[in-house]
């Protein structure tokens, strides 16, 4: 059976899957509880777990394009479209290893914006710029602007082991975000993304009315593929995929389950497929570890490296709500950082201790862990073994 599928593997814009008419997972009827539950959303998940490809929905979906829903569950959900300016900002293409590279980011960002909306500022510091063209936005369309920033920590991600680069940049940051608070009269809605929650270095210090809705149960699938998602829609994947590896489907139900399963963000709820790994093995017509193909992360080697941590029991580990929506304090503790990057995820909530028991979510992640971080210590670190013995784990439970 040939391959008759268009995956969207790499494919961030909401847009082009829709108009090329790529194979897309259904999370509209998401876009609308969002909308719905805050105008000031803040949302933590894994690196390739479909942040991007959220904010452009959002961004779509805000800018009026209802011909790109048609089909979808919003189109029976929505019966205003309203199109309003977008100011979108992504923050992940930089490496940050100064504050000039940040500047040049924020206002390459709002020279996009300007030429979009035919605005300009006077201003050369990016938080003056960006609070005169949030006003003039308004002025000019009258309507009140959307903000869109996917990856704001990327930056404060980059410079983890710099002390002095670090609180610099939370300072350049922490002035930037604090102009969404200083302009809520002119502003429809706001939604920042990343990777991490730093709670303490008051990055959102002005922002005391931003919804964090990272570990909220309604919310648990807003990214990713659900359980019953990926019995919805990966019939005919599956059996082409089956047929190519010459497997029962069977099989392939539970190897896909295997690897690429088991991701759980909220006291309860389903749990949720790794979705470019997913998307990546039927593109491929093979299992692989994809999400450990796109390179593992330099700041969790950097502190690795500075900390000496030892590594060799991190399954079962537990923590409460207040300590993993926490990364400020990287010098003592990484199971936060392990659990928001994706390696480690909730396995079980106790309702009496408030405790979340942790551990790795599939195989793709428990091996792809392992042998990223043996990479680069082939002999352990500060004369402890980083690696653990090899275990035999059934992740099909």
């Amino acid at each position: 059976m040939p391959k008759t599928i268009n995956y969207p593997v790499g494919i961030q814009t909401f847009s082009k899957i829709r108009e090329e008419n790529l194979f897309y997972v259904d999370k509209t009827s998401f876009i609308y509880e969002l909308i719905k539950y805050s105008d000031y959303i803040f949302l933590s998940r894994p690196r390739r777990f479909g942040k991007s490809l959220l904010m452009s929905t959002l961004e779509a979906y805000f800018k009026g394009r209802k011909e790109l829903f048609e089909g979808l569950a919003i189109s029976d959900l929505e019966t205003e479209w309203e199109s309003y300016p977008v100011f979108g900002f992504d923050l992940s293409p930089a490496n940050y290893i100064d504050i000039e590279r940040l500047r040049i980011r924020l206002n390459g960002n709002l020279n996009f914006i300007e030429q979009d909306y035919g605005i300009s500022s006077s201003s050369h510091s990016p938080q003056e710029r960006f609070m005169e063209l949030i006003r003039q936005a308004y002025e000019k369309y009258g309507k009140k602007v959307v903000i869109l920033i996917d990856e704001y920590d990327k930056p404060i991600l980059d410079c983890l082991h710099n002390q002095e680069l670090l609180e610099n940049i939370k300072s350049e940051l922490r002035s930037f975000y604090s102009v969404i608070k200083g302009s809520d009269e002119f502003i429809r809605f706001a939604m920042l993304t990343g990777v991490s929650k730093f709670g303490k270095v008051s990055i959102f210090s002005g922002l005391n009315n931003l919804k964090d809705i990272s570990m909220l149960p309604k919310f648990n699938a807003v990214c990713g593929i659900s359980e019953s998602e990926f019995k919805r829609d990966f019939t005919r994947p599956v059996a082409e995929f089956s047929e190519e590896n010459d497997i029962s489907e069977e099989e392939a139900w539970k190897e896909f389950k295997r690897l690429y399963d088991g991701y759980h963000f909220a006291k309860k709820g389903e749990f949720i497929y790794n979705p470019f790994s997913v998307l990546s093995a039927f593109d491929s017509e093979e299992f692989n570890h994809y999400w450990f193909s796109t390179g593992s992360p330099s700041y969790l080697i950097k502190l690795v490296k500075r900390y000496g941590y030892l590594l060799a029991n991190l399954e079962g580990e537990r923590r409460n709500e207040a300590a993993l929506n926490d990364m400020t304090d990287t010098g003592r503790d990484l199971v936060p950082v392990l659990y928001q990057a994706g390696y480690l995820t909730i396995k079980s909530y106790n309702p009496i201790t408030r405790q979340y028991t942790l551990g790795f979510p599939n195989r793709e992640v428990y091996e792809g862990f392992w042998d990223s971080l043996s990479n680069y210590f082939l002999r352990g670190y500060g004369g402890q073994s980083i690696s653990p013995l090899r275990q035999t784990a059934d992740w099909s439970t």
